[in-house]
């Protein structure tokens, strides 16, 4: 599968990078880890431009961020639970899951959004429990633009500077979203039992 997505970005361009993203914001299968560095890769061949590939996938990882947000909102958590247990399997992500961003969301507050945003574990959910709590949107949003604006900027200079090793692009920027994730857990077990990080699927 992932033999397409070369190809797939040279026809579609901008286009084909917010699509990506924003399925990888929704149906976590296509890494934006992946997305990301090989458009980075291609914008450094002439085929895009830089600021053009980090803002179409800022605006993809913003489309389903919201989405998400939204959605958690309206149903509340006991129908958002039903829809979970139901296609979490398709989402990946759990009941269990959301359960432990809550946690983590009512011990760190709104800067938790900012965070999220830049680590693999959490990305994709994070939105929910900001919806499910009815934080603000325009904080949520700010926070959310920010955090999706740092990542995609990191992961698409590194398939930049990379070039043909943007495949090894884990190495250089996991660090970074580990670090944050594990000083998250670290904090969270401080507070009391609940604070184990949540698994990736897919």
């Amino acid at each position: 599968m992932m033999d397409i997505f070369p190809q797939f970005l040279r026809d579609h361009g901008y286009a084909g990078v917010y699509l990506l993203m924003l399925l990888d914001s929704v149906f976590p299968i296509f890494p934006s880890e992946l997305v990301m560095s090989l458009s980075g890769l291609l914008a450094s061949q002439g085929q895009m431009t830089l600021p053009g590939v980090i803002l179409s996938g800022t605006a993809g990882a913003m489309t389903g961020a919201i989405g998400w947000y939204w959605l958690a909102r309206a149903l509340g958590l006991e129908r958002f639970t039903l829809l979970i247990d139901r296609f979490g399997w398709l989402t990946t992500i759990s009941a269990r899951e959301v359960e432990l961003l809550q946690g983590w969301f009512a011990r760190f507050g709104t800067p938790l959004v900012l965070l999220c945003r830049m680590a693999p574990l959490a990305r994709t959910a994070i939105s929910i429990p900001a919806g499910l709590v009815r934080m603000p949107f325009g904080r949520f949003f700010v926070l959310s633009l920010v955090g999706s604006l740092i990542w995609s900027t990191m992961l698409a200079l590194a398939g930049w500077l990379l070039g043909s090793r943007y495949d090894r692009v884990h190495d250089y920027v996991g660090p970074v979203s580990s670090l944050i994730v594990g000083a998250l857990a670290v904090a969270g077990a401080g507070h009391g039992r609940g604070g184990d990080a949540p698994s990736r699927r897919g």
